[in-house]
């Protein structure tokens, strides 16, 4: 694998499955540079992904495009799927996480392309924890970035909890040709802070979501979507916004079913 920078796989996961309060990592020149370089020219801008993807505009998630469509991506982010999706990548994050049988999604449920714009944020949440489409448990986030010149200014940051989220043990500037991942469990809480970047200025990262066909050792017995919380100085939104959004989803969700049922 050329297209990706030599990785210490011994220190790698000593220090992995040993960090607090659940594994994670974060890699800098993850990617061979050129061809970083040509992920970071060949993204979309904002307008460009709205036409191809879905974008968020829910109290949790706001401002962000999602493209999972394959045949939407340019050559160089189609060659970065696929190097994701390969066998020998796929098997060799199996060796680093412990984790066998490791599966990469061909549909990208909740990955592909994620583009963020100024005002854009996404709480402090946990994953769904099953694939409905493929039948599988989700078990490891990895998200690259391919954003340059950067500022500490323009928020953006990931930054990962406790599962109560009360203490921050990592905040991580989306950096160009980085690579930050963990497993996910149902105590694997994360975010990305509000953006206050110029209008002009893209969040630019690619998401690849892995999963087992086994039912991991400490799966809870119910399948859920994501779970938000609020963190400890957004007590508006925790204590009114996000119920209220719980409510409305709540409610498109029962009407939904209902006019599928009518339609039957």
């Amino acid at each position: 694998m050329d297209l990706i920078n030599e990785i210490d796989r011994k220190a790698f996961k000593q220090q992995f499955l040993a960090t607090k309060p659940f594994p994670y990592f974060c890699i800098d020149n993850f990617l061979n540079e050129d061809f970083a370089n040509e992920i970071h020219e060949s993204f979309p801008t904002y307008q460009e992904a709205q036409q191809d993807g879905r974008e968020f505009t829910a109290v949790n998630e706001k401002r962000k495009i999602q493209i999972t469509d394959s045949s939407k991506f340019s050559p160089a982010i189609k060659k970065l799927d696929d190097l994701l999706a390969s066998k020998e990548y796929v098997e060799m994050w199996s060796e680093l996480t412990d984790i066998p049988g490791l599966l990469a999604d061909s549909e990208l449920k909740g990955g592909g392309i994620h583009a963020t714009n100024s005002g854009g944020h996404l709480d402090v949440h946990v994953d769904f924890n099953f694939n409905t489409q493929n039948q599988s448990y989700r078990r490891l986030n990895i998200l690259l970035y391919f954003n340059k010149n950067w500022k500490e200014e323009y928020g953006g940051y990931l930054d990962i909890w406790d599962e109560n989220v009360e203490k921050r043990y990592g905040c991580f500037e989306p950096k160009f040709n980085r690579a930050i991942g963990f497993l996910t469990s149902e105590t694997s809480y994360h975010g990305v802070t509000p953006l206050a970047c110029p209008p002009d200025v893209l969040r630019k990262s690619f998401a690849s979501y892995y999963y087992t066909k086994e039912m991991p050792s400490d799966w809870v017995g119910r399948k859920h979507s994501t779970i938000f919380k609020a963190r400890p100085d957004e007590f508006v939104k925790g204590k009114i916004l996000m119920p209220y959004e719980k409510v409305v989803r709540s409610f498109k969700s029962v009407f939904n079913d209902f006019k599928t049922r009518i339609k039957k």
